[in-house]
């Protein structure tokens, strides 16, 4: 089958599956009431303040503001590094990425995730729970670690960032060699993506989630949509196209909310959706090289480091009868946290293999007298371990370590400049300086050593040399 064939076949599927999802579903209840379903929307390079209610931008975001009335918002939600393939390996294997070794964005052909740390997909999976991935894997392009062998019945999109082709800005020519493809299921539906066929992954992954929620509407589910949006290169739908009146990057955004609003409407619609626990949030901070294509942060630096602005993303949670509507949370916790409390909601077991994450169902749901199981998360970038912030959220400590900060930012799909800046031993308050902005080493001696401590046991542990 042709490159041109595979594209209209793709372009149409998407597009009648969004018409036929738009007309609305049969409302029937799950039959398993005791087996909540699991969707996990996780976005891509977005920023803690892209979205009402969390930040104020220009453009429109209703469905997530809709999710945030219905749900609990988090403001102080972590990932252990703030690059792609290290947060998404963290998300579903639970690990830090210190135990699995997936550390940056790994590139096509990549090994990714090491098949002995089990991922959401397989443990519930052996919990009878159908399974779908639909948007951007990135944690392995190998035939034992790709979506199929992970635990994943379905599954449609792309195994890297969108970034990684011959058609970006400064790539160089060896890309070529590595064609940016569309997959679905174990097959390759569009051998090499073009700037005609980016426009409709948003579009796609959202027809596949909500048809995936109408055949499986009677019986438990996991629904896992990363998707692509809003990693540069920045494209959106024709009927999204200049529609936020602010650039690309609110068309982008507006066309996410509208995804997240789709997918929310199908749950309704099939009588799921209160027995389903619906998770938003980003795999990092934005990456603000790319200027007027890149999110907003209130917080210090961004993408690539493990200052607030890169590792505090915003998260949205919504359980209706479980998690009380139109709250927010303060409490700190991690992506790591997921796959040990989705465990323990839905009765599946834990991986065999050692995992870090804990079941932090407790403090979700604002129990009273809960208190976070963790003692310290974790900080890195890349391969360089490079800090902790305390179970509670309130103290954080960077070891010595270098990080990039911006000079200047690039314009419409260019990259700016950054350069090179240390920052020494540091302990922030981050109650009341959540910017990162004054050092309390010395006026806190007593925490700054346990977090030491901790810092030094956990380098130890996961970052000796052997």
């Amino acid at each position: 089958m042709t490159s041109a064939l595979n594209r209209r076949d793709f372009l149409k599927t998407a597009g009648m599956a969004v018409a036929a999802m738009g007309i609305g579903g049969v409302c029937r209840a799950a039959k398993d009431a005791k087996s909540p379903n699991i969707v996990i929307i996780f976005l891509d390079d977005s920023g803690w303040g892209d979205f009402q209610p969390f930040g104020n931008p220009r453009y429109k975001t209703p469905n997530v503001e809709r999710l945030a009335k219905e749900g609990c918002r988090f403001n102080q939600f972590y990932v252990p590094q703030a690059i792609c393939s290290a947060s998404r390996a963290a998300l579903l294997s639970g690990c830090f990425p210190g135990r699995t070794k997936v550390f940056g964005a790994h590139g096509p052909k990549a090994r990714g995730l090491d098949p002995k740390y089990a991922t959401i997909g397989e443990v519930l999976k052996k919990r009878g729970y159908t399974t779908a991935v639909f948007g951007k894997w990135h944690i392995g392009d190998q035939p034992d670690t790709r979506p199929w062998a992970r635990g994943f019945d379905e599954s449609c999109g792309l195994m890297y960032s969108n970034d990684m082709w011959e058609f970006h800005p400064g790539n160089p020519e060896h890309w070529k060699k590595f064609p940016l493809q569309f997959w679905e299921n174990d097959k390759v539906k569009i051998p090499r993506m073009t700037r005609t066929d980016q426009p409709m992954l948003t579009t796609s992954y959202t027809a596949h989630a909500m048809d995936f929620i109408r055949r499986h509407k009677d019986k438990p589910f996991f629904l896992y949509v990363p998707h692509s949006m809003p990693h540069v290169p920045l494209f959106v739908s024709e009927k999204f196209k200049g529609k936020s009146g602010t650039g690309l990057y609110g068309d982008v955004m507006m066309e996410v909310d509208w995804s997240v609003g789709e997918i929310t409407k199908a749950l309704k619609a099939n009588g799921v959706e209160d027995n389903t626990l619906v998770i938003f949030t980003s795999d990092n901070g934005p990456w603000i090289s790319y200027g007027n294509h890149a999110g907003k942060t209130p917080f210090r630096e961004a993408k690539g480091t493990s200052f607030d602005g890169g590792v505090r993303s915003a998260c949205i949670m919504k359980f209706p009868g479980q998690i009380k509507p139109g709250t927010a949370s303060g409490r700190a916790f991690s992506t790591i946290d997921i796959l040990p409390t989705v465990a323990g909601l839905t009765g599946a077991k834990l991986p065999e293999n050692p995992i870090d994450g804990k079941d932090v169902w407790d403090l979700i749901t604002d129990k009273p007298g809960a208190k976070n199981p963790h003692e310290y998360y974790p900080f890195s970038t890349g391969r360089t371990f490079e800090g902790i912030i305390s179970g509670d959220g309130r103290w954080k400590l960077h070891l010595p370590h270098n990080y990039r900060t911006l000079v200047e930012a690039g314009k419409d799909g260019m990259p700016g400049k950054y350069r090179q800046e240390k920052v020494k031993l540091s302990l922030f308050d981050m109650k009341n300086d959540p910017h990162e902005t004054t050092n309390v080493l010395d006026k806190h001696p007593d925490i700054a050593n346990r977090l030491k401590a901790y810092a030094e046991q956990h380098k130890k542990k996961f970052y000796a040399k052997k």
